[in-house]
């Protein structure tokens, strides 16, 4: 893998959902882009997931966070992780928001949350700019609020703050309201995997930088 230059690194810690968490969130990313086809598809480029840890990271040390990681994923089982998918929600950032599917904490997840943030602490910086991020030409610059969201995620994020998501994709906030007044059928799921990506816009899962079956 050939790492950018940039000194520090915007990255998720996060955990890969099953075929039946697939489904329901490429049900809902189909829903939102017929309203909204601005918005993003899910692809190898946006992955569903959840995010466990979201931080800054100097780009040279990025083999001891991996190293990190994995030493406390092999303390656990995640075929074992049995969850529960609850509602839909959204973000909003001025006329549009960022919606998901919410998974209904356990111990389990949180334990695991604050292992991984112990873990990984002595590789953060505090903050970074657009560059930590995986960009595009047309979009070049993240969102600040993104920014402020990863510099902040712990703690404002975790622990007892912790909302785990499946991010589904973007829409504008009237039509996100109509579909929060829908039912929702909840629905259990497990985990396949678990992977560490380079953040995009919107918080988007966008590069793999490693995984774990």
């Amino acid at each position: 893998m050939t790492l950018p230059n940039d000194p520090t690194m915007a990255i998720d810690i996060l955990l890969e959902p099953d075929a039946r968490m697939l489904e329901r969130a490429e049900a809902n990313n189909a829903r939102l882009l017929q309203v909204f086809p601005k918005g993003f598809a899910l692809d190898a480029a946006h992955r569903p997931h959840v995010t466990l840890v979201q931080r800054f990271v100097r780009t040279a040390e990025l083999d001891q966070v991996f190293a990190a990681v994995e030493k406390v994923l092999a303390g656990v089982r995640l075929d074992d992780m049995e969850l529960e998918a609850i509602r839909y929600y959204y973000i909003p950032s001025q006329e549009i928001g960022l919606a998901g599917i919410v998974v209904k904490p356990t111990p389990g997840l949180l334990e695991l949350q604050a292992a991984l943030i112990e873990a990984v602490a002595p590789f953060t910086t505090e903050t970074g700019d657009s560059s930590a991020f995986v960009t595009t030409p047309d979009d070049p610059v993240i969102d600040p609020l993104l920014i402020q969201y990863v510099s902040a995620f712990v703690p404002k994020a975790s622990g007892e703050h912790f909302n785990p998501h499946v991010s589904t994709g973007v829409a504008t906030r009237k039509d996100l309201d109509q579909m929060l007044a829908e039912p929702f059928e909840s629905f259990d799921f497990a985990f396949s995997g678990a992977a560490v990506y380079q953040l995009g816009q919107f918080g988007t899962a966008a590069r793999k930088l490693k995984g774990w079956d």
